[in-house]
């Protein structure tokens, strides 16, 4: 449990992702926020890999706000 206390367990979360939620984005014609916003309704057709993906990134823009 201590590398989700340092921040650990984001770097290897992101080591394979390699852009494939923001190019799904860009397909969408979305920002990668709004397309977060919008895989992780209720009502989303999106696959459960693509939702993963989709709350990676709404942690990551949390983050880098701080």
């Amino acid at each position: 449990m201590a590398d989700k206390k340092d921040g650990h367990w984001m770097e290897k979360a992101f080591a394979n992702s390699h852009g494939q939620f923001k190019a799904k984005a860009k397909k969408a014609g979305k920002s990668t926020s709004a397309y977060a916003t919008s895989v992780t309704k209720p009502n989303s057709h999106a696959s459960a890999k693509t939702k993963k993906q989709a709350n990676l990134a709404r942690i990551a823009e949390r983050s880098n706000k701080k």
